[in-house]
């Protein structure tokens, strides 16, 4: 059998998840706080037989860090987390962490993400507002205040560089490696009344679509010519026997 086919196949099966991450990611473009998932492609070198022949990973894929465009609200209770640092919710899977700020405050006071789930502060402690004093003030650093007096303060956490992160529902994340509560401010933190916007590029997305499509065709086409090489040898090998 012929290597190349096994190598044309690997190709077009990385392709193919390449493909849907693509989707996914512009789909979401417009999603605050969604973080665009990569792949990574790895080759693998195939031990069988005596010449080598390097495949293809189905490639690994991790969630993309970059920052997003901040996008102005004005709402008081919504938040542009500045820097590296996360917010973290509470979740019935656990602690979850988000670059989205959009937030609310129930009747009882307690302050809550888009989805419904606790916002919690650095101790990993919901935030209960005062419902009748008014709108908050959220300072850089998450500290908030109602009429002129602080009723507490927004967690802002920092997570693991080689931390590997796996998505919860759009825009959260769960980490395997435990967070650390940021303490400086003076490049990271928060910013009211601004909202954190999808860190996807959607013309760079569309020329990466582009490119995995021209890949498919460049494949396709080597396969066919694998495919007719084979069928020519086999004739051969057939006449002369």
């Amino acid at each position: 059998m012929q290597g190349g086919l096994y190598v044309s196949l690997s190709g077009l099966v990385a392709l193919d998840r390449r493909l849907t991450t693509i989707a996914a990611n512009v789909a979401n473009q417009s999603t605050p706080g969604y973080r665009a998932e990569e792949v990574e492609f790895k080759s693998l070198l195939s031990k069988a037989g005596a010449n080598p022949v390097a495949f293809v990973s189905n490639g690994e894929s991790f969630i993309s860090r970059r920052g997003g465009v901040p996008i102005k609200t004005d709402g008081p209770l919504d938040v542009a987390v500045q820097g590296h640092g996360w917010l973290s919710l509470k979740t019935p899977d656990g602690t979850v962490y988000t670059k989205d700020g959009r937030m609310h405050m129930e009747e009882s006071g307690a302050l809550v993400s888009v989805d419904g789930f606790p916002v919690l502060d650095a101790g990993a402690t919901p935030i209960l507002l005062d419902p009748a004093a008014g709108p908050p003030t959220i300072a850089q650093d998450g500290m908030i205040a109602q009429n002129g007096h602080q009723v507490g303060a927004i967690g802002i956490f920092n997570l693991d560089t080689q931390a590997k992160l796996k998505r919860y529902t759009n825009s959260g994340v769960t980490s395997d490696l435990p967070a650390t509560a940021e303490l400086d401010f003076s490049n990271n933190g928060v910013h009211q009344g601004f909202i954190e916007g999808a860190n996807i590029n959607p013309i760079l997305e569309m020329a990466k679509l582009i490119m995995v499509s021209r890949a498919f065709d460049n494949i396709h086409s080597a396969t066919e010519g694998s495919e007719s090489s084979l069928k020519d040898a086999i004739k051969t090998l057939g006449a002369t026997s």
